[in-house]
């Protein structure tokens, strides 16, 4: 049946037309824009999907943006650093000149301070858009990266860059508030003294020997002083017939030895061994033998053929506990005569740190006849050992204690109280000029660590955003090659549909030849 008011051919023609335009121009869209899916209409889960991720790529740019500014940052603080260690080496060679005693100490000292001067420059102007890594003890932290968890949440990551403060700052003192760290000092003290208090005296120390026999004319002793020994045997010296004589033939073998620091007298039989050496001690091993049976007892107690004692160091000895912990701002000090003397503990300072520190303050009080020294016992304990040479005072009051609560002394804590112009300046800046390279080499080095940290994860924030883009490129970038193909067939269909639809819109008109 044939209807001049219903065209059903054109209908569905039209309706095919519609359909073909409609993908011409999402076709067109696609190849105009370059994307596949443009729009949320266009696939809203996708869409969704691509924004998120550019979003995060946007959120790296600024990441890389970050890390560009912290690795410029440390850069600086590692050059300032590694300047630093320069100028304490030309430092160290001016102080190892001025340990001969033939030479201008006062020139070398004025070069001295002129590199102290250039160093504490340095560490003032190792700054970048503000920001001086050198200087206080805050750690820096650098935005690294934004994690995205699977179910949505976003949190940032951070490289955290320590601070090397390279300042000179004495530090403060722990409040009075602060916990008491006298628990992590012990005294290892041989006259009568406790934890807080002592006598540095310049005297030494001095050890007993006492020699005892049936019959001394057939009696033998022998008295070994570290690696040295001496003896004498009755049965063949005649001259030995008591104990004063046997004592006084020891004494005079003791002292042909020439043991530094280390001498000898003797009451009736009684050897008083003395020790002056500043951080030696001597190891003693008395024997008695013979026909006559001689017996010698060291320190009192009670006769035997051996005994045995160790003559401590002439320094008084402060211990720090082994096992303890540092923690930042720890303060520990030691009073000479009514002088304070303090190290602060900065972050991540040991023991040794401690140590060297309070050596440090007490060579640059230049107290008159005071040296000191740092080292490990043989438990592996950090010691500081204080001693007096007597050239200022015979006997000096030392306390020492302990504080936390208190402001870190500088890395260079030290640098301006290195004095050459005296013989136990320059030998005194000699061990600390060594402390204060460590101090700027284990800068440098943290600098490094943390630079070559930065320029890896900025190189991969690079790499990572690289591949977010290439990933929603994926998902709603064209197919431009598919696209031109769809393109061409599109408007081929285009054209067929419009001429369908043309031939069915003239099938009303052949109606009208039935009327003819």
């Amino acid at each position: 049946m044939s209807s001049i008011l219903t065209n059903t051919s054109a209908m569905v023609a039209l309706q095919t037309l519609k359909g073909i335009n409609k993908n011409l121009e999402m076709t067109q869209s696609q190849i105009s824009t370059g994307k596949a899916v443009a729009t949320a209409k266009d696939n809203s889960a996708v869409w969704a999907i691509s924004k998120v991720m550019e979003a995060d790529v946007n959120g790296f740019k600024a990441i890389s943006d970050s890390l560009s500014l912290g690795e410029s940052t440390v850069a600086v603080g590692q050059k300032a650093a590694e300047t630093v260690t320069d100028l304490l080496g030309q430092m160290k060679e001016k102080i190892v000149s001025a340990q001969n005693e033939n030479v201008d100490r006062t020139k070398l000292q004025t070069d001295i301070s002129a590199l102290r001067d250039q160093i504490n420059s340095v560490v003032g102007a190792a700054q970048f858009n503000g920001l001086n890594l050198v200087q206080g003890t805050d750690d820096v932290n650098v935005l690294a990266s934004l994690d995205r968890q699977s179910d949505g949440t976003v949190s940032s990551s951070n490289i955290t860059v320590a601070r090397q403060d390279m300042s000179t700052d004495a530090g403060t003192y722990g409040s009075a508030g602060g916990a008491s760290l006298t628990t992590n000092l012990d005294a290892d003290i041989s006259t009568a003294g406790t934890q807080s208090s002592t006598a540095a005296a310049s005297a030494g120390q001095t050890s007993t020997v006492a020699l005892t026999a049936t019959t001394f004319t057939s009696s033998t002793f022998t008295i070994q002083l570290g690696g040295s020994s001496v003896s004498v045997d009755a049965t063949t010296d005649t001259s030995i017939t008591s104990a004063t004589t046997a004592g006084d033939a020891l004494v005079a073998k003791i002292t042909a030895l020439g043991l530094s620091g280390v001498s000898a007298t003797n009451t009736t039989g009684t050897l008083t061994i003395s020790n002056t050496n500043s951080f030696d001690s001597v190891a003693v091993v008395a024997t008695g033998g013979g026909a006559g049976a001689g017996q010698v007892n060291v320190d009192g107690g009670g006769a035997t053929t051996t005994d045995t004692a160790t003559i401590r160091q002439r320094a008084e000895t402060i211990t720090f506990s082994a096992g303890a912990s540092v923690n930042e701002g720890d303060s520990y000090k030691v009073t000479i005569d009514g002088t304070a003397y303090s190290y602060v503990a900065g972050k991540g300072e040991t023991m040794e740190d401690i140590a060297k520190g309070l050596k440090t303050a007490l060579d640059g009080g230049d107290v008159n006849g005071l040296t000191t020294k740092a080292a490990q016992d043989s438990s592996g304990a950090w010691t500081l050992q204080v001693d007096n040479d007597g050239t200022g005072s015979t006997s000096i009051t030392m306390a020492f204690a302990g504080q936390a609560g208190g402001t870190a002394s500088g890395g260079l804590f030290g640098l301006d109280n290195i004095d050459v112009t005296t013989d136990s300046g320059a030998t005194a800046a000699l061990g600390n000029i060594e402390t204060l390279i460590d101090n700027s080499i284990d800068a440098a080095a943290s600098f490094g660590s943390a630079a070559g940290r930065i320029e890896i994860q900025n190189d991969f924030i690079g790499a990572l955003s690289d591949s977010l883009k290439a990933g929603i490129g994926t998902m709603v970038d064209a197919d431009m090659e598919a696209a031109s193909a769809r393109l061409q067939a599109l408007q081929v269909q285009q054209q067929l549909g419009t001429q369908a639809l043309s031939i069915a819109n003239q099938a009303p008109q052949n109606i009208l030849s039935l009327f003819r």
